[in-house]
C-alpha cells in the first residue's frame, strides 16, 4: 500500500506575540535616507533634523500702520495725545521695520497735521512686529530627526523656505497569492496604509513569489494568502525556500496563521487570505516592521475609553477587538472571526493581552485607531 507523504504547511506552535514584535525590534533596522521633496513627504520619517536660517532675517510688520518707537508714545491717550518728535512711515505687513523703529500703531492712532503728528494711544514695545528669527531659530530644528512629517510640518517647511529633506522611506512589495476579491480588497487596503504610514507600496500581482521575495529593490515583503495547510497553500514553504522562515503560527486571534521571515535582512510578512485576519496581523505586526524600517517608532495614537461590555478571551493567545466608541466608551463588537459588517462600524481596535482572561465590563481600555 501506497504512502501519501505530507507536505502541508503545518504549525508547530504558536509564537507569542509579544516574541514576534521583540525579533522585529531586534532584526529589522531602518533603511538608507533619501532626499525627497518635502511637497511629497508627508507621512514620512525624518532621518535627520529639519534646519531652516532665521528666518525673517530683520523684523518685520505683521499688520498694516505706522512704524513708531513705543517710547515716543508713552502715556498717549485719546484726550491726552503724544507729539511725535517727527510723521511716522506708513508700512504694510510683511515689510521691514524702518531704523529706530520697534512697533506697529493703528492706523486710526496717528493724525498728521501740517505742524505737528500726534499718537493718540500708548504703543508696547513689539507691538504688531515679528522681530529677526521670531519665525525660525536656526538652533531649533522645525522637526528632528525620527518624527514623522505631518501635514502642517510640510507647510510650515515650504513657508519656511526649506524645499527638500532626508527621510527614511521603506520600499514595500505586496504580493496577493489568490485571485479573491477578499484578498483584492486585503491588499489594497494594506497598500493605502502603508502610504499614509512613510512608505511606498507595490501590488506585485501574479508575480512568481519566489522571485518576488529574492528582489533586492524592496526592503519588505507582503504576502497575503497561502498560510495555512490548504492543499494549494505553498507561501510559507516558499519562503523558507528562498529565505529565513522564523516564526509560522502567531499566537494571536484571528491570525494565527501569519508567518514572518527574512531574506537576508530584509522582513516577509506572510498575512492570512482572511480579511479580519491579515488586518489583524498587519495592524500588530506589519506596523510595528514598517515604523522599523522607517527609523521611527510605532506611534499611533491611543484612546482611552470605557468599556461597555466584557471581552473574553483565551489565556495564551492575544486577542485583536474591533470596537466602535460613544463618546468615552467602547463597545466591543465581535471576537474570535471578525464579520465584515463589524469591520465597517468599528472606529479602532484593542488588544487583549496573552496572559490576560479578557476585560470586564467598565475595565478603561486603550484603542488604537482603524486603518
Amino acid at each position: 500500500m501506497a504512502l501519501t507523504l505530507d507536505t502541508s504547511q503545518t504549525i508547530a506552535r504558536l509564537t507569542p506575540l509579544a516574541d514576534v514584535l521583540a525579533m522585529a525590534e531586534l532584526r529589522v533596522k531602518p533603511v538608507a535616507p533619501r532626499t525627497a521633496d518635502v511637497a511629497t513627504a508627508a507621512g514620512r520619517v525624518l532621518a535627520g533634523d529639519a534646519l531652516v536660517p532665521a528666518r525673517p532675517n530683520t523684523a518685520i510688520a505683521l499688520l498694516d500702520g505706522w512704524a513708531v518707537s513705543a517710547y515716543e508714545t508713552l502715556g498717549a491717550g485719546g484726550y491726552s495725545p503724544a507729539l511725535l518728535p517727527r510723521p511716522p512711515q506708513r508700512i504694510e505687513a510683511g515689510q521691514p521695520m524702518p531704523p529706530d523703529t520697534d512697533s506697529i500703531a493703528p492706523l486710526d492712532t496717528v493724525r498728521i497735521f501740517r505742524d505737528r503728528t500726534e499718537v493718540l494711544t500708548t504703543v508696547n514695545p513689539g507691538d504688531g512686529v515679528l522681530p529677526a528669527g521670531g519665525d525660525c531659530d536656526p538652533a531649533i530644528p522645525l522637526r528632528r530627526a525620527c518624527e514623522r512629517l505631518r501635514p502642517i510640518d510640510v507647510a510650515v517647511s515650504a513657508a519656511a523656505g526649506l524645499t527638500r529633506v532626508r527621510v527614511h522611506e521603506p520600499r514595500v512589495h505586496i504580493l496577493p497569492m489568490r485571485g479573491s476579491a477578499i484578498v483584492a480588497a486585503t491588499a489594497r487596503l494594506v497598500a493605502d496604509d502603508i502610504e499614509r504610514h512613510g512608505g511606498t507600496a507595490r501590488l506585485e500581482t501574479g508575480r512568481d513569489l519566489g522571485l518576488a521575495l529574492a528582489a533586492e529593490n524592496a526592503d519588505m515583503t507582503v504576502v497575503i494568502g497561502g498560510t495555512g495547510s490548504g492543499r494549494n497553500d505553498t507561501s510559507v514553504q516558499t519562503l523558507a525556500r528562498e529565505g529565513e522562515l522564523a516564526v509560522h503560527g502567531m499566537a494571536l486571534t484571528p491570525g494565527e496563521t501569519a508567518a514572518l521571515g527574512f531574506i537576508g535582512a530584509r522582513p516577509a510578512l506572510l498575512l492570512p487570505g482572511r480579511l479580519d485576519a491579515a488586518l489583524a496581523v498587519w495592524l500588530t505586526v506589519g506596523h510595528r516592521l514598517l515604523a522599523r524600517l522607517a527609523g521611527g517608532n510605532d506611534a499611533d495614537s491611543t484612546t482611552a475609553l470605557t468599556l461597555v461590555r466584557k471581552v473574553a478571551s483565551s489565556v495564551g493567545l492575544a486577542e485583536f477587538v474591533p470596537v466602535r466608541r460613544n463618546g468615552d466608551t467602547a463597545e466591543p463588537l465581535a471576537t474570535k472571526y471578525l464579520p465584515l459588517s463589524a469591520l465597517t462600524r468599528a472606529d479602532g481596535w484593542i488588544l487583549v493581552p496573552a496572559g490576560s482572561e479578557g476585560y470586564p465590563e467598565g475595565a478603561t481600555v486603550m484603542m488604537r485607531p482603524w486603518p
